[in-house]
């Protein structure tokens, strides 16, 4: 893709003419509005849509007659789309296969029977009728030479998509009379080819979703509202053809696998850089930027904006989902003394989302003596409540601002910010407690269990276990590193692993290698070298005290032997690497 030049903060020039300036706060803004830079948003590649104008539109039918809506509609979009029509009823329903001759004489090409499966997205949609020898595509059932329909009209009711944001070209008005109005206005314009920007980028090498088969880190997956991640097991694949860039999966990473790509942090937190210091620069005092969408949040800003608190600086991102705990931290680091979030129109995984974010964040803040106002989750779309919110937000002096440029990587941006904010706390504590699922915290070992088996530090995605590297056996744990994947906890064949999840402020003490654990070890008793515990080796000769194997002096010293000498050993006697499997 050409990079394209484009102010981050877009929708700050549109607004300046509805918003007041009528004290030192207001032309600050003005001031911060203007002085947002025209920054080059880093290139991305496209996802491509090409669309034909093949429509498939699904009803259900109870009883004879039903069929007459779904026609209807057919006809009306004939002449600029090509309609398919499927009847999907009841087992009792009077509609037949076998009338499918009849109402394709109507002038629309029509198909009966049950979905079995509706897959896919704008330009690409595969649906698949029931019968008894199995599921076959309705486009092979109905004789037609393309293998796919580019747009979905479901009048279902449930639909056959449930989730929160629909694919690109799939409609499900349901009773919604407007609803079916605006796809009826929207499907013929859905017709050429269609390029939208990548919103994402993904590192396998740090995801903390799984590893040896087991699962570890849900949360994109759980966040996403276009169901657009899947898992692979030990890591994650997104569709960019679902994706529609909601930015959430971002937010909720722990690690900083998913990015969002366009428009990128760093360019995000560059800008506001810039606009706080020409605020302050220009007189402005108790800044608060208010983070808003481009589209679902637009008409009520419009709406309040000529209300809206002069020190409330507008700033527009693609999805309020797509800023998060770096970049609020970050944006009081440079200056602010708050930041809001207008969630309106947000979809449910998204609000949780952010709910969580904004409930580790301010326990980080409140960690160090700052107010939790400084922090708003606004979800409201009432105008007078919103601007109630905003009003009420407490008028804090934020400290020196930060100096570091905008980062693309979470979590070297959370620490840069937080050891800023950390050293001009009013009232800090040694360690902030956070909610679980933060992904910051340590994780505590039950030594009277642990066989230091380092099944946990094996599977491990960010190096935050370890053994010790010599000839101690210990379990050593950096607690920066460590994300809360659970993937320790899960792995762990004794159980005595517990994640605790809670922000440590001390940045030398943050970074520390730490011991969890350590055990005498247990030597081989031939050649010396030490090879397991002593705890292990006494749980594994109690589990084995009965085993036939185990019965003769030999076996049970031949346990107590490493790897390589107890091959040895068995060659050395009769029968040789067989005779550990005699029966005595």
């Amino acid at each position: 893709m050409n990079e394209a030049t484009t102010a981050p903060p877009t929708a700050a020039f549109e607004l300046m003419s509805r918003l007041a300036n009528e004290t030192p706060n207001g032309r600050a803004r003005e001031a911060a509005l203007r002085a947002a830079p025209l920054a080059i948003e880093k290139s991305t590649s496209l996802v491509e849509y090409r669309s034909s104008g093949e429509l498939l539109i699904i009803d259900q039918f109870k009883s004879v007659g039903d069929e007459e809506r779904a026609l209807h509609l057919a006809n009306e979009l004939g002449d600029r789309l090509s309609c398919t029509v499927l009847i999907s009823g009841l087992a009792s329903t009077g509609v037949k296969e076998d009338a499918e001759p009849a109402l394709a004489a109507r002038g629309v090409r029509v198909a009966v029977g049950r979905l079995a499966q509706l897959t896919g997205y704008l330009g690409n949609f595969a649906a698949d009728l029931s019968t008894p020898s199995g599921p076959v595509k309705l486009t092979q059932h109905l004789g037609m030479a393309k293998q796919h329909f580019d747009l979905v009209l479901d009048l279902t009711v449930p639909a056959h998509f449930r989730q929160e944001t629909l694919p690109l070209g799939y409609y499900a008005p349901g009773r919604d009379t407007m609803a079916l109005t605006r796809a009826l206005d929207e499907l013929p314009d859905l017709m050429g080819e269609f390029e939208k920007p990548k919103y994402f980028a993904y590192n396998p090498d740090i995801c903390a979703h799984g590893g040896s088969g087991l699962i570890g880190c849900r949360r994109c997956l759980d966040a996403c509202p276009t169901l657009a991640i899947g898992s692979l097991g030990d890591s994650i694949e997104v569709n960019p053809y679902l994706c529609q860039g909601a930015g959430v999966c971002a937010t909720a990473c722990p690690s900083g696998a998913i990015t969002y790509a366009y428009p990128s942090t760093s360019d995000l937190l560059d800008g506001l850089r810039a606009m706080l210091k020409a605020y302050r620069q220009t007189g402005g005092r108790h800044a608060c930027i208010l983070f808003h969408d481009r589209e679902k949040s637009k008409a009520l800003l419009e709406r309040i904006a000529a209300r809206l608190p002069e020190q409330v600086i507008p700033v527009e991102v693609e999805e309020a989902g797509s800023v998060g705990l770096d970049t609020w931290l970050a944006t009081l680091a440079y200056g602010a003394c708050q930041v809001a979030v207008l969630g309106a129109g947000a979809t449910p995984s998204v609000l949780n989302e952010l709910r969580a974010q904004h409930a580790y964040a301010t326990a980080i803040l409140e960690g160090m003596g700052y107010p939790a106002e400084q922090l708003q989750l606004i979800d409201s779309e009432d105008d007078d409540a919103v601007l109630e919110t905003l009003a009420k937000l407490p008028e804090f002096s934020p400290p020196r601002p930060a100096g570091f440029a905008g980062l693309d990587e979470k979590r070297t941006t959370i620490r840069l910010a937080v050891d800023h904010l950390h050293a001009h706390a009013p009232a800090p504590t040694a360690v902030a407690t956070l909610p679980r699922g933060a992904p910051f915290g340590e994780i505590e070992v039950d030594g009277s269990g642990c066989t230091l088996c380092m099944a946990c530090a094996s599977i491990c995605p960010h190096a935050a276990l370890s053994d010790g590297g010599g000839e101690l056996p210990q379990l050593l744990f950096d607690e920066w590193n460590c994300v809360q994947c659970g993937l320790c906890e899960t792995a762990c064949p004794e159980d005595v692993i517990t994640l605790v999840p809670r922000f440590l402020y001390d940045a030398e003490m943050r970074r520390a290698t730490r011991t969890l654990n350590e055990a005498e070890p247990f030597c081989c008793v031939s050649c010396g070298k030490p090879f397991a515990t002593k705890n292990m080796m006494a749980k594994m000769q109690a589990k084995l005290k009965g085993h036939w194997m185990y019965q003769k002096a030999e076996t049970r010293r031949r346990m107590e032997m490493c790897d390589e000498c107890r091959v040895k050993d068995m060659l050395m006697q009769e029968g040789g690497l067989m005779d550990a499997h005699k029966e005595p």
